[in-house]
């Protein structure tokens, strides 16, 4: 029982990194030519407002500077980092390098969760950036310093907001966190859109206002919502291996929606992609167990005592695959 209903959490999980594999196809299909900012900014502010609208929740004490840095953390700087990336790199080195996120998610739930690095979860990772290379990569693919910079800081910051999301875990209901969040992250792109971008096209056609309204509503509302459940139930490094979906995705949907080729080298990587997605997320979650803080409210009785001839809870263990 609990296996299913953890692998229902998983898939479910899985279906916001397959949303996101599909804005390639949404943004070059539907919207106008060279905003990417401004759909970042229209993707999670006018979600954001929605939820919060619905829900009738706004946050309180520290989840004021809490769902700011979030916000920042998962929607904002990712997006902005994500822009400069795109327009500096070809898409297959930005992909590429963005698949370190979860190895940079299981060094940090290490060091801020204390969940045990394990030697399956290092080598599901370096499966996984193989195989996002052998999809995505091309020959001959120019690196540009800045580029390269802007999309490990992408990583970096988005890694980081899945880990702190999972230490900081919202009194909310989940639609208000998420909401808390995107609207966030859209106040905080809103004026790098406006710098960079210029103020918004005067005119939008139905197809424009169709992707507009799709990002928002599903590739945001939804999405977000699936991801943050996903970061309640889930080990903070196995949800950010489920990410690894969405460049697998968007080749899938450039192959059948659009024509595009797919090679046998691109399907060997996606076959990786999954090795690794299923490898990381079969594996039993270790948590290396924190000595209880005798004045935290949440625990008045302090840590348990040892019996005799066992061990405390929080010896140490090696790391374990």
């Amino acid at each position: 029982m609990l296996r299913n209903r953890r692998l229902g959490i998983v898939l479910l999980t899985a279906l916001a990194p397959a949303i996101w594999g599909s804005t390639y196809l949404v943004t070059t299909e539907l919207l106008p030519p060279g905003r990417p900012l401004l759909a970042g900014v229209i993707r999670a502010l006018p979600a954001g407002l929605l939820l919060i609208a619905l829900t009738r929740r706004l946050p309180k004490g520290s989840w004021w500077w809490r769902s700011l840095v979030l916000g920042a953390l998962n929607i904002g700087a990712f997006f902005a980092l994500l822009f400069i990336a795109a327009y500096r790199l070809p898409g297959g080195v930005a992909a590429t390098v963005g698949a370190v996120q979860p190895l940079i998610a299981a060094g940090l739930s290490a060091g801020l969760l204390g969940d045990r690095l394990s030697l399956r979860t290092l080598l599901s990772g370096i499966a996984g950036i193989a195989g996002v290379s052998l999809l995505v990569l091309r020959a001959g693919a120019q690196l540009d310093a800045l580029g390269v910079v802007a999309a490990l800081g992408g990583a970096v910051v988005m890694a980081t907001g899945v880990v702190l999301s999972k230490r900081w875990t919202s009194p909310a209901p989940l639609l208000a966190t998420t909401g808390w969040q995107l609207t966030a992250g859209g106040l905080l792109l809103l004026p790098v859109a406006l710098v960079v971008e210029g103020a918004p096209p005067s005119h939008l056609t139905g197809d424009n206002l169709l992707g507009y309204g799709y990002l928002g509503l599903i590739g945001a509302a939804l999405s977000y919502a699936l991801w943050l459940r996903g970061i309640r139930a889930l080990p903070a490094t196995s949800v950010t291996f489920l990410g690894l979906l969405s460049p697998v995705v968007a080749t899938a949907l450039g192959w059948l929606v659009l024509g595009q080729n797919l090679t046998p080298v691109q399907g060997l990587g996606a076959v990786i992609v999954l090795g690794s997605l299923v490898a990381a997320q079969t594996q039993r979650p270790r948590t290396a167990a924190a000595p209880a803080d005798p004045t935290d409210p949440a625990d008045p009785t302090g840590p348990e005592p040892a019996r005799d001839g066992e061990r405390p809870a929080n010896h140490s263990a090696a790391v374990r695959a």
